[in-house]
């Protein structure tokens, strides 16, 4: 069936073919770790592609109970390189899509 020059059911499989390259994509970085790091190592957190979190790591000198803010500081810059170095990780496996990873937020 055509319209206008459309074949609809090759257009039908071709979402198809997407749809599975995108799962595809998916999947292999979805176990993928990434390590976000602050404080110059100081808070490492690991963490997949698919966002679970491993592990996180504090040096003991990064520990001071006199400045409990500062360890919080570095706590959660080290979780927002985490969590960008997934979303880097996610947009380099979604790119072979022709772009569909950006219109997916990848």
């Amino acid at each position: 069936m055509t319209d206008g020059g459309m074949d609809l059911n090759e257009l039908m499989k071709q979402a198809q073919a997407m749809q599975e390259h995108l799962m595809e994509a998916q999947a292999a970085v979805a176990n993928r770790e990434v390590e976000g790091v602050a404080g110059g190592g100081a808070v490492r957190i690991v963490a997949t592609g698919g966002l679970e979190f491993r592990s996180v790591t504090i040096d003991s000198g990064a520990v001071d109970p006199d400045d409990v803010t500062m360890l919080e500081d570095l706590v959660l810059a080290a979780l927002n390189d985490t969590v960008a170095k997934a979303g880097e990780l996610n947009s380099e496996a979604l790119g072979g899509l022709g772009g569909l990873g950006d219109l997916l937020g990848g």
